[in-house]
């Protein structure tokens, strides 16, 4: 790729792979610019992006992506900058081999009186820290870009008048190279992370009202008998049979293809009573589990569609309830292939509970690319167990079958060593049926009865008063909130504290 001048840039190969696959040349900044959404799958806002290039002495060819949020406060940028270069670069080193080169995007829409302009010499000292940072690891950054209210400025440009001091325009969305290629492949932009992650967010509706108060009566009624070892069964099949109910409504009714409108319209087909014993139900972490077991096939979607709209109903002081049912959409999602929603969903999991083991682990997996096989075959291996018929001996006493059918054994396999999801395809067996030795009890892993200090007027947030939809509209309030604590909750385990409001999403 060039670096003294604007042009002859050539980013993902020529004509065909090695494959056989197609390829695309990308020869200018506007290209790259352009080609950002289709790069990530998203348009990113308010983000640092990081793209690694391979192959340096031929054309290069785009490997990882790692985005960042851009920290408000410039004394964090150069932490930031270091730990996205290095999480990209070791994560390129561990699927097999180093960035020869980088490109850099920084991505922010005017606000408070700024043009765009503003926007990109107040961000310049964070793209020269950034190169510093990459530099640093002997990757240097070949193209530095910053996008801002539908232009682009390039930071590495000599200044001899090849671009404009305004920026340039960006192309129409969709008629670039890489874009008429992506679109020939099937892919496709899902819009901002803030949109997505509004499908995830609590109801700030008057009807989050009359979900509180069904929350309450639940959690009255079901904590005690959670925490009982003698009814924690019993209330384990009762939320799944409601779980059962809730999935056979929204597999007769098919998606649709606004996602707010979906979302509405899945909201209807849950009602208040239900939604609450689903949520305090599936704080105890044996029937969560069971709960997992729904990921694919036919399943996969009313599963997703389900555990989106249970986030939704975490309302008020009931917030950190979400990690749950936020555990589960991510875990779906990344059964299902989208990456992209299981980061977010997992992320938005540690930020309601940062202790949130099953949550911390997935992120870390499906950040580091694994295959999420070894948990499927957990899953599949526990289900079989429990519809497998017991046998009887000759003295009439029941055996049980050789599958384990211990409450919360996926998750003790996923568990067994944090930083290591490949200990579940071991601790499974690799999918083969073996007998494990019985083990006592556990106590509950439930945070039904837990709640956020300050009681319900503290945390209650404003609402709208129409209460026109179970739904509503949601605020657009983005995941990582005012809350520092929040945002902190965030960090990609193993990597480090971050500064406030940063959030790694490292991509193969």
């Amino acid at each position: 790729m060039g670096h003294g001048e604007c042009g002859a840039y050539a980013g993902h190969g020529a004509a065909a792979g090695p494959g056989g696959e197609q390829q695309v040349t990308l020869r200018t900044p506007a290209e790259l610019a352009d080609a950002l959404p289709y790069l990530l799958g998203y348009r990113p806002e308010d983000s640092i992006v990081l793209v690694a290039l391979h192959d340096g002495e031929a054309k290069g060819r785009f490997g990882g992506r790692a985005r960042l949020g851009i920290p408000p406060h410039t004394d964090d940028w150069p932490s930031v900058a270091q730990q996205l270069a290095h999480g990209l670069v070791t994560g390129s080193e561990r699927r097999g081999a180093k960035p020869e080169s980088m490109v850099a995007f920084l991505c922010q829409d005017p606000a408070g009186g700024e043009s765009a302009r503003d926007v990109m010499e107040r961000l310049r000292p964070l793209a020269q820290v950034l190169r510093r940072a990459c530099g640093a690891l002997d990757v240097p950054v070949v193209e530095a870009l910053c996008i801002s209210d539908g232009r682009f400025w390039s930071y590495c440009c000599p200044g001899n008048g090849c671009c404009s001091p305004d920026g340039e325009p960006m192309g129409l969305p969709g008629t670039s190279v890489l874009a008429a290629a992506a679109t020939y492949a099937g892919l496709q932009v899902r819009g901002t992370l803030r949109e997505l992650r509004e499908r995830l967010m609590p109801w700030e509706t008057a009807a989050a009202l009359q979900q509180e108060a069904a929350l309450d009566t639940a959690q009255a009624a079901l904590v005690p008998r959670i925490l009982e070892a003698e009814s924690r069964v019993d209330v384990a099949e009762e939320t799944l049979a409601v779980v059962r109910r809730a999935m056979e409504r929204f597999a007769a009714v098919p998606t649709m293809a606004g996602t707010l409108d979906a979302d509405l319209r899945d909201d209807e087909l849950i009602g208040h009573d239900d939604a609450a014993t689903m949520i305090l139900g599936l704080q105890d972490r044996a029937t969560r589990d069971r709960a997992a077991e729904w990921m694919e096939g036919d399943e996969a979607s009313p599963a997703l569609r389900l555990w989106r709209a249970l986030a939704r109903r975490c309302v008020g002081p009931y917030g950190e309830h979400a990690a749950a049912p936020l555990t589960l959409a991510g875990w779906v999602a990344w059964s299902t292939g989208d990456e992209l929603e299981a980061r977010e969903a997992l992320a938005m999991a540690l930020a309601a509970d940062r202790d949130y083991l099953f949550a911390r682990l997935l992120h870390q997996a499906c950040n580091e690319g694994l295959d999420p096989e070894s948990i499927r075959r957990c899953l599949r291996a526990e289900r079989r167990g429990r519809e497998l018929p017991t046998t009887t001996t000759e003295a009439g006493a029941e055996a049980a079958p050789d599958v384990a059918e211990q409450p919360g054994e996926v998750t003790t396999a996923v568990d067994a060593s944090p930083g290591d999801m490949a200990s579940a395809d071991k601790a499974c067996g690799n999918g083969s049926r073996r007998r494990r030795r019985s083990r006592p009890e556990r106590s509950p892993d439930t945070r039904a009865s837990r709640r956020s200090p300050g009681g319900p007027a503290q945390q209650r947030r404003p609402r709208s008063a129409d209460g026109a939809s179970p739904g509503g509209r949601r605020s657009a309030r983005a995941a990582d909130g005012p809350s520092g604590r929040a945002r902190a909750r965030r960090a990609v385990d193993g990597q480090g504290a971050k500064p406030e409001g940063t959030h790694v999403d490292e991509q193969p």
